[in-house]
């Protein structure tokens, strides 16, 4: 890797730690250990067995650091401190034998063929949440690559990877990662990633990656072994004591944070990052974190367009205003108030934060106008006030879906979304979802509306399992639509492998006229004059009583209508000369009704179902 500019750290210079090749063939390590009397280089052969210790040299700030001539990239190398360990080093850029094995030696030298990549603008986004080690039968970077082209041909711009920094074991969401510069190996490691990265490039298709700097997992966090300023008593999340981004010696931990992002977009040639839960990343100092996270990895692909996406529950405008107007500086934010809705209307849910939703046409309407329902009102749910007015924020920011890892894998049986409504209802929510003005986010195999589930699943040592089994089982003990059932065994194996994604079903009836339901949604949302604009003033939610809305979209001369009937039977009136451009109940799309619902200058529709009505142009 090559060392980053030290010059642009945050708050203090902090050099860059870890291990990298520099010209001449040489290794250079550099560890942060204040406090600590001694540092030893602990080389190891292939198969983890130690060898030849090299002291390292104390350094200016707590460091340590060794050069070692004549080696490259694939030396494998513990740490040990003070004489303890060795343990691996936590800023490793390839953990080949685990999280808990040598760490390894590696240069970014993969012959990239997307040179002329300049990216996926916003306003083009249509984002697919991907879990590599489910998505294929291999779960592996390479075994992803054949998909890409049926990805680009439904209409996807953007796939969104679910964490791939190295977790415990073979099997994991990826939020309890502990290496944050290392690719997991089981997907193919820092080889693997890159070259899904340039084949997706060659196809058209941005790649983000989900990052997690709220928390780091338990199994395997070697970091308290060097300092114990990476965390801090002074904040709390829900995974324990929050990192360590604003006290005494921060700057390390936000130094780590930082080049990690760094070297996503520059080293992997990434597009951008959904930065998972946004809200847990505490800091108190200024500038925030955050805009040092959008502002570093923007820096890094000049001439290239770069996403900083944030899963963040608040609503708070400020996060996606410039930092120069007083914001945060993101691009955009997950809007869950949406799914809620929908979640509500369509399935019933009504526990937990559903509690704070009505999932009304009027809530849903108000819900599509703003971008998000909470601006300032009481959540039950939370016990306070929630959200700030989005006004002035363009559409393409709020991140909109039906279902996502967490919709889906958070359910104690990991249903998908198919599983709770009805083939009718999957259709007109999906209708609604991409032919919104918002950035729309499909789940894997969604497209097709997928039967397999999204299982919590785990691969920690037996005594953190069982931990996490009990964990999870008394998570649900106390909803009601649970009781008495027993929810499976994160640790598994059979949990894991009932999460893989089966794309041969794709092709089977039922599936088939979902998936070209999809592949038409995302043409009219790519081709269509009125979908394609989605300025604020371009477009308009009204409910038609309680059982229907229409979303009425604007530009290039065209007016579009997506009306929706959620339940019983809905009769609108268009003008004359209006024309049906799609009906998710038509039988090419899996439908059983036989006569199209525009009847003159009426539109009827029955049940769950939406219609796309070009208005004629106005003289």
């Amino acid at each position: 890797m090559v060392p980053v500019d030290e010059s642009r750290t945050s708050r203090s210079q902090v050099p860059l730690l870890g291990a990298w090749v520099e010209e001449g063939r040489r290794v250079r390590w550099r560890v942060w250990a204040p406090g600590h009397q001694q540092v030893d280089v602990v080389l190891h052969d292939a198969q983890g067995a130690p060898g030849r210790v090299l002291p390292m040299t104390p350094e200016a700030g707590g460091c340590f650091g060794l050069v070692l001539e004549g080696e490259g990239a694939g030396l494998r190398y513990k740490l040990r401190v003070d004489g303890e360990g060795p343990f691996p080093d936590p800023w490793s850029r390839s953990q080949p034998q685990g999280v808990h094995g040598p760490s390894e030696v590696v240069v970014p030298d993969f012959a990239w063929t997307d040179a002329g990549w300049k990216g996926v603008a916003s306003q083009e986004l249509v984002l697919y949440e991907v879990h590599v080690g489910t998505a294929t039968a291999e779960g592996t970077f390479e075994a992803l690559i054949p998909h890409l082209a049926g990805l680009k041909a439904l209409g996807i711009t953007a796939l969104e990877l679910m964490p791939v920094a190295s977790f415990p074991g073979r099997r994991n969401w990826g939020y309890d990662g502990v290496d944050l510069f290392a690719p997991l190996q089981a997907y193919g490691g820092p080889e693997g990633l890159r070259r899904l990265v340039d084949a997706a490039h060659a196809h058209g298709l941005a790649v983000l990656m989900d990052a997690v700097y709220n928390h780091f997992g338990p199994d395997g966090n070697y970091l308290r072994v060097y300092s114990p300023h990476y965390f801090t008593g002074r904040h709390h999340t829900p995974w324990g004591d929050a990192v360590n981004y604003d006290g005494e010696g921060s700057a390390h931990a936000r130094a780590q944070v930082l080049a990690n992002v760094e070297m996503w977009i520059r080293d992997y040639h990434l597009d951008g990052l959904r930065l998972d839960a946004a809200h847990a990343i505490i800091d108190d100092g200024t500038p925030h974190l955050l805009t040092e996270i959008a502002e570093r990895a923007r820096a890094c692909a000049p001439g290239r367009q770069v996403h900083v996406i944030a899963e963040d529950e608040r609503n708070e405008r400020r996060l996606m205003k410039p930092a120069s107007e007083g914001g945060v500086g993101l691009d955009g934010v997950w809007a869950d108030d949406f799914h809620h809705q929908m979640r509500r209307a369509f399935a019933g849910d009504s526990e937990g934060y559903y509690q704070d939703y009505k999932g009304s046409t009027e809530d849903l309407a108000r819900t599509l106008n703003q971008g998000w329902f909470y601006e300032g009102q009481v959540s039950q749910n939370l016990g306070h006030a929630r959200g700030t007015k989005a006004d002035g924020l363009a559409p393409w920011r709020f991140v909109y879906c039906i279902q996502n890892h967490d919709q889906v894998g958070n359910r104690p049986f990991g249903d998908r979304l198919g599983h709770d409504v009805s083939p009718e209802a999957y259709r007109a929510m999906s209708a609604l979802l991409l032919l919104s003005p918002y950035t729309p986010l499909l789940f894997m195999g969604q497209e097709w509306n997928a039967s397999t589930p999204f299982l919590y699943f785990t691969d920690h040592n037996a005594e953190l399992g069982k931990l996490v089994t009990e964990g999870r089982r008394k998570e649900f003990a106390g909803f009601a639509r649970f009781a008495g059932t027993e929810v499976p065994d994160p640790q598994a194996e059979e949990t894991f492998n009932r999460s893989r994604l089966d794309w041969r079903e794709a092709e089977k009836p039922g599936h088939a006229g979902v998936r070209a339901l999809y592949r038409e949604l995302l043409r009219l949302r790519a081709s269509e004059p009125a979908l394609r604009e989605a300025g604020r003033g371009t477009y308009e939610a009204r409910a038609l009583g309680p059982d229907a809305l229409v979303l009425e979209r604007r530009g290039g001369g065209q007016r579009l209508q997506v009306l929706l009937c959620v339940r019983g039977l809905l009769e609108h009136a268009v003008p004359a000369g209006s024309e049906l451009l799609l009906w998710t109940e038509a039988a090419r799309f899996g439908g059983s009704e036989k006569l199209q619902p525009l009847k003159q200058d009426t539109v009827q529709l029955k049940g769950s179902a939406v219609a796309v009505i070009r208005l004629p142009a106005k003289n």
